[in-house]
């Protein structure tokens, strides 16, 4: 019997919120709390839910411009019905729909990157949490800065125009304040302000308790510069008395020695790595229009752009100008060979600002001479790549 692939009315979505619990061993609270604001899509054989996933369409930051994207979460095959690509088919039914609704990338965090990377998606960046003793923490400077208590539409604003400096950040809606409150309900956001001046820096924290002890939970880390970094760092270092350890978030710190260097000693803190979260370009030539690019290039690189599997390539010229880009068919000026060859997912990772320098590039298979790849990559590395939310 065939799956039928469909959206999810309530009754569908809370079976397979009860699959979710049986295939991941544990309960997915985001499949209740963010399901509202999600495409929800199941798959169904002989009238049970065998599988499912969410989609929410969420603009994220890319060249100082928002990108409309599908951020996709919660999604599992029941484990009777694994190994027989379910999962691949409904990854591509639940994309299919957000794009029709005007996606152009798609994003999802996964432990499965080498099967999501069969399908397109690459990983831009490592993905790392940290831990450090509070006490380390009173190693940072401390600006004079005012802290205060509570959220408010001014910090919103302030965490968007910082997002806008990285690639991948959401353009936070509405209701991801109300979304982290139900997940985290003693969470706590403070601004950091010069004396007379507006917030440079947003920090929210939590407390967790553990057999170990209680530990300082950093969710959110955002500072306009050094000062404010300096005054959030020392902040925390402040709750040494009783919290003896402070621990960022996977999402928690952008990327960079940004910790590293405000502690006297390396070693006082633990890196952990993580699946990443990976990027998908499913209309290369919108993805490329719409994002922001520097507007001190001007540029024509041709393309050689293939699938995944290193097939169907295709030449495509990438014209830069004025702080505008885009991508057309063929090579410029009739041209029948590329500067740099690529794949789909290798062109995702680029568009990211993945790729740091030519021999990186080239190491991770980008061919083309040093001097064409350090000119592709100068369109995007600007800025680094960093996703601050985990769905």
């Amino acid at each position: 019997m065939d799956v039928e692939f469909a959206e999810a009315d309530d009754g569908r979505w809370v079976e397979y919120d009860a699959l979710a619990r049986r295939a991941y061993g544990q309960p997915v609270p985001d499949i209740t709390h963010l399901g509202p604001h999600a495409d929800r899509r199941v798959a169904v054989r002989g009238g049970q839910v065998v599988a499912g996933g969410m989609g929410l369409l969420v603009p994220q930051w890319f060249g100082g411009r928002p990108v409309p994207a599908a951020s996709m979460g919660c999604g599992c095959v029941a484990p009777e019905e694994r190994g027989g690509r379910l999962a691949a088919r409904l990854v591509q039914e639940r994309v299919r729909v957000l794009q029709d609704k005007g996606a152009v990338l798609a994003t999802l965090w996964t432990a499965s990157t080498g099967y999501v990377r069969r399908l397109g998606w690459e990983a831009p960046a490592q993905v790392f949490s940290w831990t450090v003793p509070t006490a380390a923490l009173k190693q940072a400077a401390a600006d004079t800065m005012e802290i205060t208590h509570g959220d408010t539409v001014q910090l919103a604003e302030l965490r968007d125009r910082l997002a806008g400096r990285w690639n991948g950040p959401w353009q936070r809606p509405a209701w991801w304040g109300s979304w982290q409150q139900e997940r985290h309900p003693d969470l706590a956001t403070y601004a950091f302000a010069g004396s007379g001046r507006e917030p440079s820096g947003v920090l929210t924290v939590a407390t967790e308790r553990t057999p170990g002890g209680r530990h300082l939970v950093v969710h959110d880390f955002w500072a306009a510069d050094a000062l404010a970094a300096d005054a959030m760092l020392a902040f925390l270092g402040r709750h040494h008395g009783r919290i003896p350890t402070v621990m960022f978030e996977r999402t928690g710190l952008p990327p960079g020695p940004l910790l590293q260097h405000r502690l006297a000693s390396v070693g006082t803190a633990t890196a952990r790595s993580w699946h990443p979260w990976m990027l998908r370009v499913l209309d290369p030539a919108r993805a490329v229009e719409l994002r922001g690019w520097p507007g001190h290039l001007d540029d024509e690189i041709v393309l050689d752009l293939s699938d995944p599997d290193g097939t169907g390539s295709s030449l495509h010229t990438l014209s830069i100008g004025a702080g505008r880009a885009r991508l057309t068919p063929g090579g410029a000026r009739g041209r029948r060979s590329a500067d740099v060859t690529l794949t789909r997912g290798q062109f995702a990772l680029w568009y990211a600002g993945g790729y740091r320098s030519p021999a990186a590039a080239a190491l991770a298979g980008l061919q083309g001479t040093s001097s064409a790849l350090a000119r592709l990559l100068a369109t995007t590395a600007d800025r680094e790549p960093w996703l601050a939310d985990y769905f």
